[in-house]
């Protein structure tokens, strides 16, 4: 890699990097071989590939499209089982069907577990997947759709499968409280199931209970409880509430003994199953089936609309004008088609039906297959995210979606508008700082060995940056455009996109856990600064 400035979390410079293999193995002033490979970075900067510490990415290891969305971003790392809720363990069902407008179905996972998750990645993707053992398809493998805390024997039984989970490579557990099942387990049975995380050093990843938004205290006072009951370390994923809010909540983490860090992506409005703020736990917990009939009863409507949508008129982060906040991000019905893109009012006026029962209407025909970007009462600007980043224990994730016709834009622009917005834009980040939050201190957090740094002897995961022209494209309006300004990328010593082009080869791998002390070896050399 030829001339560009290498940029690391201890500095930048202009030099040469050298890759043997899947290996950094100089950086410097280097003599060119007969044999080298050269890629032209002169004017650009080499910085170590980012990490996606919560990707929905889950079951699209093998697609060429998502793979370039990510690539592009510069992105060569997803961290895969978030919100409680993917594949392994077990045979795929239960992630594949609730979390079907989020996840999608995988393409080859049919059983195995973790390792056969991990596995499956070889060969087949051009970046790195790691995996958390998501603990609502834990608690459905033992519990099935019991409301009930676990009993003496499903929780040891629940506890073995993290156990074995842990030992086949992930990188920690997740939980998604707010969704099904895991909106049933309580404090005490996720304390005993990070018990094994904790043991071996892994990391508790949590979307924590009630909402978040002006809810977070709850959240985060559970959080502190089972961190105390386990002694995890906890990663609180997409923390989406006022500056104030994170702040205060971090330093109450703190004040408890909680190692804590958190992810959080440069957009204010969220996504999510539109059913999950929409219908009661205890009717999504049911098989969509029987869902599905019951939405359709005109007796069980009257029921929800009196029962039901007041509290959802109350959720903290939707409110009384909830239709207007909502915007249809994917339907699986053909016959609702045209609605992508609208708000919920926007759809109900079109349809001439109320926004209660168009959204009910909606769901049925879909099979409960929608989602849906979520706006919030309070949006944030450019100002206050900048607050939240500048957080030390902020790390970048995108919580991106890659179903729908018209997705969230976090899916395909969230690193590069980092880059644009908070480095370029504002300096809320130096260069080697964004190296820190998006790259080094993911990959030391959880585990992936010699990534995220520029340095010899660690691995060549590696993306080159146009400075001056990085930025995403992607809106809300048009959330399909894709980043630009990063058009080549390593990993593992390959160029998988050449000038903005797919390569042949496919070298991800499905990264299992290795030691924190692996993670954070100092580089053999450090770069000096040259200016930011």
């Amino acid at each position: 890699m030829r001339g560009g400035t290498v940029v690391d979390p201890d500095g930048m410079r202009h030099a040469d990097v050298a890759i043997e293999g899947e290996t950094i193995t100089e950086i410097g002033e280097i003599p060119v071989g007969p044999d080298d490979r050269i890629i032209d970075c002169r004017g650009r900067y080499i910085l170590p590939g980012f990490v996606d510490t919560h990707s929905h990415a889950d079951g699209f290891v093998e697609d060429a499209s998502v793979q370039r969305s990510l690539l592009k971003q510069g992105v060569t790392t997803a961290i895969a089982g978030q919100d409680g809720v993917s594949y392994a363990p077990g045979d795929g069902a239960y992630g594949s069907e609730y979390f079907a407008a989020i996840n999608g179905a995988h393409p080859g996972y049919s059983g195995g577990g973790v390792a056969a998750y991990l596995a499956g990645v070889e060969g087949r993707s051009r970046l790195n997947f790691a995996y958390l053992v998501p603990a609502g398809t834990v608690r459905w493998e033992v519990c099935g759709r019991s409301k009930a805390p676990a009993d003496e024997a499903q929780r040891a039984a629940m506890v073995e499968l993290v156990e074995q989970g842990m030992r086949e490579g992930a990188v920690g557990l997740s939980t998604g409280l707010d969704y099904v099942p895991g909106l049933f387990a309580t404090t005490d049975e996720i304390g005993a199931l990070c018990s094994p995380v904790a043991s071996v050093g892994g990391v508790y990843v949590t979307h924590m209970r009630g909402g978040y938004e002006a809810n977070s205290a709850a959240g985060v006072e559970e959080i502190a409880r089972i961190s105390a009951l386990s002694g995890a370390r906890v990663h609180i994923s997409h923390f989406h509430a006022q500056a104030e809010i994170v702040q205060e909540q971090l330093e109450a983490l703190a004040r408890a003994g909680v190692d804590a860090t958190f992810d959080a992506y440069p957009y204010t409005r969220g996504c999510t199953l539109l059913g999950m703020p929409l219908l009661p736990p205890e009717l999504s917990v049911l098989p969509a089936e029987a869902v599905v009939e019951a939405i359709q009863d005109p007796a069980e409507r009257i029921g929800l609309r009196r029962d039901w949508f007041p509290a959802v008129e109350r959720n903290a982060s939707l409110g009384p004008g909830w239709p207007s906040m909502i915007t249809l991000a994917h339907i699986a019905a053909p016959a609702f088609a045209w609605a992508h893109g609208l708000t919920l009012d926007a759809a109900a006026a079109k349809a001439g039906a109320d926004p209660i029962d168009f959204a009910l209407d909606l769901l049925a025909a879909s099979r409960l297959q929608v989602n849906a970007v979520m706006a919030v009462p309070h949006e944030r600007g450019v100002a206050e995210l900048a607050r939240i980043f500048s957080n030390p224990a902020h790390m970048g994730g995108s919580d991106g979606i890659f179903i729908g016709a018209h997705p969230h834009p976090r899916a395909r622009g969230t690193f590069a508008r980092y880059l644009r917005e908070f480095v370029r834009e504002t300096s809320t980040w130096s260069w080697p700082e964004a190296v820190r939050h998006l790259s080094a201190a993911p990959a030391a957090r959880f585990g992936l060995g010699r990534r995220g740094r520029v340095a010899p002897g660690w691995i060549a995961d590696l993306i080159v940056v146009d400075p001056e022209a990085v930025r995403d494209t992607a809106t809300y309006e048009r959330p399909l455009g894709e980043a630009v300004g990063i058009d080549d990328v390593v990993v593992a010593g390959e160029q998988v996109l050449s000038r903005g082009a797919l390569g042949e080869s496919k070298p991800g791998r499905g990264l299992r856990r290795q030691s924190a002390s692996a993670s954070l070896v100092e580089p053999t050399r450090r770069l000096e600064s040259a200016g930011e």
